[in-house]
């Protein structure tokens, strides 16, 4: 029971992770105005590094013995992030995604907790891993709010 409950964290993660990328690569491709070169830079670092995430998070799903979820209507139903519909302007654009960044490291400490509980070391490991990076972003994304 232990390793489905560690998966279900980690396809909450994958989800939200997927969704996510998906989000930040439409804005680098739509973003406009006086912040254009900083926001396209910064949205580009900030997808390519989820495009890597995805597949780890998806295979350690896999080494768990679970399937990954890989539908837009799996990610739809398990992930914290929700889709951008429409083109946001930019500050818009950087609130939405540092709302998003908090919420994808929410389900990365849910990663780290049940691991920890279940003494899944690699899958802690990973959530923590994970945790980092999206607090950090989150960070550098509302340093542009201030």
């Amino acid at each position: 029971m232990s390793k489905e409950i560690v998966a279900e964290a980690l396809s909450v993660l994958l989800a939200s992770s997927y969704t996510l990328y998906l989000k930040t690569q439409s804005f680098h491709w739509n973003v406009t105005g006086p912040m254009f070169t900083t926001l396209h830079t910064l949205f580009e670092s900030q997808y390519t590094e989820l495009a890597t995430a995805v597949d780890e998070i998806a295979e350690r799903i896999r080494a768990l013995g679970a399937f990954a979820p890989g539908s837009y209507s799996d990610f739809a139903k398990l992930s914290a992030v929700k889709e951008e519909v429409g083109r946001p302007q930019a500050i818009e654009m950087i609130r939405a995604l540092s709302g998003d960044q908090e919420a994808v490291a929410s389900a990365a400490r849910r990663v780290v907790a049940v691991a920890n509980e279940t003494d899944d070391h690699a899958s802690a490991d990973l959530g923590t891993r994970r945790l980092d990076i999206h607090e950090k972003n989150a960070w550098m994304l509302r340093s542009h709010l201030e």
